[in-house]
């Protein structure tokens, strides 16, 4: 990204004022992409442990395979899911506040005894199924702000800043040029105000 620039004062001052503002701002930047990254690393943790207790229950039941088969699954499903919004490291992020079931009234004498408790178990294996689905999802909210921030830094530390302080010296530089320039200018003249001075007082003197 070129700055654009001229060279004057006014513009000086532009650029002087943007390069602070930058200055002052990246290290803000910087620790809220610490944060974040933080963040994915523990939300990461978090999914990895949930994935793996929900392989070591399903391991767990595999004995009841057989069971299964007899279970009307269309006994208990997801009502609602209860969400709220939380602020992490200046991103909004949904938070699970709440799984609310509906179960199918069934009988008691018809139904095998074991369907209470296969209920139950269901209940937990998708407890723990959807808690990993949506720390997944909060992983890539994170991981996308953080991808962000971390352009931002970038083009702060890379573009921006550098751009400016190249600008401010260019127009200093010229500045400079142009001020020798000037009083180099007034010397000429003073001098030749002084020779032309000197010239007509020594023609009035041959006189």
């Amino acid at each position: 990204m070129a700055i654009r620039f001229q060279y004057n004062k006014t513009s000086l001052q532009q650029q002087e004022k943007a390069l602070k503002m930058r200055l002052r701002t990246l290290p803000t930047i910087k620790s809220k992409e610490s944060a974040l990254r933080q963040q994915v690393k523990q939300t990461k943790r978090e999914v990895d442990l949930l994935e793996e207790k929900l392989e070591q229950e399903l391991r767990g039941y595999q004995g009841m395979v057989s069971l299964w088969d007899e279970f009307d699954a269309s006994l208990i499903t997801v009502d609602r899911v209860d969400l709220s919004m939380k602020k992490v490291a200046g991103v909004l992020l949904p938070v699970l506040d709440g799984i609310h079931y509906e179960v199918r009234p069934f009988s008691i004498f018809n139904a095998p005894s074991w369907y209470a408790e296969g209920i139950e178990l269901l209940k937990t294996l998708a407890t723990t199924g959807i808690e990993a689905e949506f720390l997944r999802l909060k992983m890539e909210f994170l991981e996308h702000a953080r991808k962000k921030t971390t352009q931002k830094v970038n083009l702060f530390e890379k573009v921006q800043i550098p751009g400016y302080q190249d600008a401010i010296r260019k127009i200093k530089r010229f500045l400079e040029d142009e001020e020798s320039l000037s009083k180099a200018s007034q010397k000429i003249m003073r001098t030749n105000i002084e020779l032309r001075k000197q010239k007509e007082e020594e023609e009035e003197a041959a006189q």
